[in-house]
């Protein structure tokens, strides 16, 4: 089952690009854009982790987390603080009020992304494996190593991050643009034709000795891990 994120922000541009790059990641996701709407979501149902904003309207963020580590229910709920507040006094306050990660806007989607499996990996670890398997292919993240039926296979550090990101939905189709935002990142201008190379790569490596290829092509569409190789 899916990592719940709730993200409580109200800068809707942003909201809905971190939207997009979490449920890529596979998280099931919830938003609001209020405080006082996010703590009833919170009352209602706990998620894994909660992104939130320090200014919010109808409850600040900074007051929701105080509110939050007050409840038994919601007092090891994994919090990320969003602020465009950088000074040190500013983070020193949000993590006394009980946050457990601050990120000062603007950010990095891939470094937030990072935070997030790095906190989960603390409160849920069964939420984030070490290793993703799939047929005869095996992709540990604590090593950086792949294996096709006990053999390791030579990966540059794009094809790993493509094979991965791949390998977490597998049968999920991606365009092009997509497998940029989220193997390159959103801040990384790269053509889409780009895509096609590594992809090419990626291939040849998992394709070692004659193996079937798992890396399906939609014509017009993009590229999907096809979950029925073997």
């Amino acid at each position: 089952m899916s990592a719940g994120i709730l993200i409580a922000e109200d800068e809707e541009p942003l909201r809905v690009l971190l939207r997009y790059n979490l449920e890529a990641e596979g998280y099931a996701v919830e938003e609001t854009d209020r405080g006082d709407e996010a703590e009833l979501k919170l009352r209602e149902s706990v998620p894994d982790l909660l992104i939130l904003d320090w200014m919010l309207p109808g409850l600040s963020g900074i007051e929701l987390c105080r509110r939050l580590r007050q409840r038994p229910e919601t007092r090891g709920l994994p919090i990320i603080m969003l602020t465009a507040r950088g000074e040190e006094a500013d983070r020193v306050r949000g993590l006394s009020t009980g946050a457990d990660d601050y990120i000062v806007k603007p950010f990095s989607v891939p470094e937030l992304l990072a935070r997030v499996r790095a906190l989960l990996r603390r409160a849920k670890p069964a939420e984030i494996a070490d290793r993703l398997t799939l047929g005869d292919i095996e992709l540990d993240r604590v090593q950086h190593r792949v294996r096709r039926a006990g053999q390791d296979l030579h990966l540059g550090p794009t094809e790993f991050r493509l094979l991965e990101f791949l390998m977490r939905q597998p049968g999920r189709v991606f365009s092009r643009e997509q497998l940029l935002d989220g193997v390159w990142g959103r801040d990384v201008y790269l053509d889409e034709r780009t895509v096609d190379v590594h992809v090419g790569r990626l291939r040849k490596a998992v394709g070692h000795g004659g193996a079937p290829d798992p890396i399906r092509t939609v014509r017009g569409s993009g590229y999907s891990f096809d979950e029925t190789f073997r």
